[in-house]
């Protein structure tokens, strides 16, 4: 469906379609089933494989966060997954490969874009990659929302320990011997902690404020709860909440995440990482103040479940040992604010720190001062540019697997309404000729 033609007074050959959409992972699985299905013509380039980040850029044993019954597109369940399962990470790449075949999306990987401009005088934008320069109408950036790792300036490359993001951990054994400093206490943090302390090692834990839902409760998961409760429809997050590290776990068959319980296991927890100096790292006293954000929240979930259980007159087991909260670690009751690494015998520092947006090759006009993307529901300020997967593009579900499914079809009813105008524009042009 994409035609090549040659572009006036060059001898290399631009390739043309309407709709180019960047990254082949999730969201560009999504934007092209949508595209199809309004019989647009698109093309999708991904610079790796298919769904890369799951398969390069994850640890080894890293499962999906939500169910299999939950974390799926609507139209393909997973193969050979308990439905209450958690898919590993390689089923859930393999997914979106048959996904994509299934639909047959018309993906091209080991193409990366290295930059997108608007075309002078006339539509459309000029897109340079990899494989040489393609032409659109309309571009959809799905890249996702984990795009550059942050690794905060903190502790010098000279200090005497490897320093390594999430993304770049696979499994304990590629790790020197030794403790290791794992600092961010989200649904990555607190798995990779948990690994590592399993696999014999000596643990240190960050711990900043963060939200801990239950994996599940009287009978039902957490994402079911979400739904019931009306929390992924939730279309605007409390101030600052878009950034509020989520503690949540598939790992082991799903389970809540405890951080009492890390400590009861040996886990050493400790508060926000401040600094380093001469050897040593500092820490916030705020490690106490964080679990009790964290147990509040939980503890709020269980109650806004329970009232609804009561009004809906549902018959769900009762399970008041969840309401529980366990007696507080010494780690906890007399915190440690300096920790010097050579004495505690750590060797790694693993940066569970999240990720910045990088889209430093899409040199248009729609983004904020820190390179954050400026768009309504994915609707980029730039006229054409549209964006998918973005942490609450529309609500809070937006950046998960069902939640990116819905966005992409609601940016391809957009495409298909801009074409409409474009259409009538040529048939009255047309007219005008005619009369």
């Amino acid at each position: 469906m994409n035609e090549t033609s040659r572009k006036e007074g060059a001898d290399m050959p631009i390739e043309k379609t309407e709709v180019l959409v960047v990254g082949g992972g999730q969201a560009g699985v999504a934007m092209s089933e949508h595209l199809g299905r309004a019989g647009i013509s698109h093309l999708v380039l991904e610079r790796g494989r298919i769904a890369e980040r799951w398969r390069s850029e994850r640890w080894d044993s890293l499962v999906a966060n939500g169910p299999a019954w939950h974390d799926r597109f609507p139209g393909m369940t997973f193969d050979e997954i308990d439905p209450d399962g958690f898919a590993p990470k390689e089923s859930v790449a393999d997914y979106f490969d048959a996904y994509a075949q299934k639909i047959a999306a018309p993906i091209r990987t080991g193409v990366e874009v290295t930059s997108v401009t608007r075309n002078e005088g006339r539509p459309g934008f000029r897109v340079e990659t990899s494989a040489g320069p393609i032409e659109a109408t309309y571009v959809v950036a799905a890249t996702g929302a984990f795009q550059r790792p942050i690794v905060p300036d903190m502790v010098p490359e000279g200090a005497g320990v490897l320093q390594i993001h999430s993304t770049g951990y696979r499994n304990p054994g590629q790790l020197p011997e030794g403790a290791v400093l794992v600092i961010g206490a989200g649904s990555s943090g607190t798995q990779i902690a948990d690994e590592l302390r399993q696999s014999g090692r000596r643990v240190y834990l960050s711990v900043g404020p963060h939200d801990r839902p239950p994996r599940g409760y009287r009978g039902m998961d957490y994402c079911w709860w979400l739904g019931v409760l009306g929390k992924w429809d939730a279309v605007t997050p409390a101030a600052g909440a878009e950034h509020v590290t989520i503690a949540v776990s598939g790992a082991d068959g799903g389970k809540t995440v405890d951080f009492r319980r890390l400590a009861e296991t040996g886990i050493t927890l400790l508060g926000r990482a401040e600094g380093y100096s001469d050897g040593a790292m500092s820490f916030a006293p705020d490690l106490a103040r964080n679990i009790a954000r964290g147990d509040a929240n939980y503890l709020s979930v269980l109650d806004e479940a329970d009232a609804y259980i009561a009004s809906n007159g549902l018959d769900l087991p009762e399970e008041p040992e969840a309401h529980v909260i366990g007696p507080d670690p010494d780690c906890l009751t007399d915190p440690i604010l300096e920790l010097n690494l050579a004495e505690a015998g750590i060797t790694t520092i693993i940066w569970a720190t999240g990720f910045a947006f990088d889209y430093g090759w899409l040199k248009v006009d729609t983004f904020d001062e820190k390179g954050r993307p400026i768009h309504q529901r994915g609707v980029s300020k730039e006229p054409g540019v549209y964006f998918v997967g973005l942490p609450w593009q529309s609500r809070r579900g937006s950046s998960f697997i069902w939640g990116v499914w819905h966005d992409a079809r609601f940016i391809a009813d957009q495409i298909a309404i801009q074409r409409a105008y474009m259409d009538f524009h040529a048939s009255a042009k047309g007219r005008a000729k005619g009369s």
